[in-house]
């Protein structure tokens, strides 16, 4: 099984460059160009997050019009950046799928890897967020999978990662959250976004893994002494591949222009 991870798209108004200087639209472009080609082709492909720029509805069919082109299913999680009640218009029930309480959370079924999604926007801020109606569904959905092997998917990791998106933003419920995943050791990866970053952690007995923004890449700073800031950079994404033998192995797809390639024996 191949699954794609976008993350952090980050979109504008057609026409427009995000923050004035990111061509974000061109670059997810490039992504769904790449997932199309890729062989063989993906079985679906997750969005982890800050679809949009601004939450505009503008900004979200701009989004959806590109996805579109993909060649198979898409799944999307909401992140701080986006409205979910804005994202579920754009991209209807099937590819944002929402509760009777309006939260996008959801199970996609049918696959080796059985994938809970949900929704860890909070309106108030960047941090991500928790309730205890979500917790609980999350829990009970884990329970219903039985020793299925499970990803998970949102935007916030849930843990400090030594930038401010995590350590200073936060997450609430964080620990609720680990008290869950500590008891289901099926499950295989934890996949978020908000970042900008690919990074690779292990928490609670699983591994949590962010993906990179498709072109904005944040400036590294350990200290957190300063703002974050972007940097430009090449369209990237990430492509876990499930193997029979059941491990979950990542790769970084970075498209950028390379020379070759060139034969090891010259």
């Amino acid at each position: 099984m191949l699954i794609a991870q976008i993350s952090d798209t980050h979109i504008s108004e057609p026409g427009q460059m995000t923050c004035g200087v990111a061509p974000m639209a061109e670059n997810l472009k490039r992504c769904v160009d790449s997932i199309n080609a890729l062989e063989p082709l993906p079985d679906l492909v997750l969005l982890s997050g800050d679809v949009t720029d601004k939450a505009t509805a503008a900004q979200a069919r701009h989004a959806a019009e590109i996805l579109a082109g993909l060649t198979m299913p898409l799944y999307v999680v909401p992140g701080n950046h986006d409205s979910r009640q804005v994202l579920a218009e754009a991209f209807g029930p099937v590819i944002c799928p929402t509760n009777n309480r309006g939260l996008v959370n959801y199970v996609v079924e049918g696959y080796p890897l059985r994938v809970i999604a949900f929704d860890t926007l909070d309106p108030a801020g960047p941090s991500g967020r928790l309730g205890k109606s979500s917790l609980d569904w999350i829990s009970a959905c884990l329970k219903d999978g039985g020793e299925q092997p499970t990803l998970l998917v949102a935007h916030h990791p849930p843990l400090d990662l030594g930038v401010p998106e995590t350590d200073q933003d936060g997450f609430v419920g964080a620990e609720a959250l680990a008290a869950i995943v500590s008891r289901h050791p099926n499950i295989v990866r934890f996949l978020c976004g908000h970042i900008h970053l690919h990074t690779n952690t292990l928490w609670c007995g699983t591994c949590v893994t962010t993906a990179p923004s498709t072109g904005m890449q944040l400036t590294l700073d350990l200290t957190q002494k300063t703002v974050s800031r972007f940097l430009l950079s090449s369209p990237a994404y990430l492509l876990h591949v499930w193997t029979p033998g059941q491990t979950l192995t990542t790769h970084q797809i970075i498209l950028s222009d390379l020379s070759g390639p060139f034969d090891f024996d010259g």
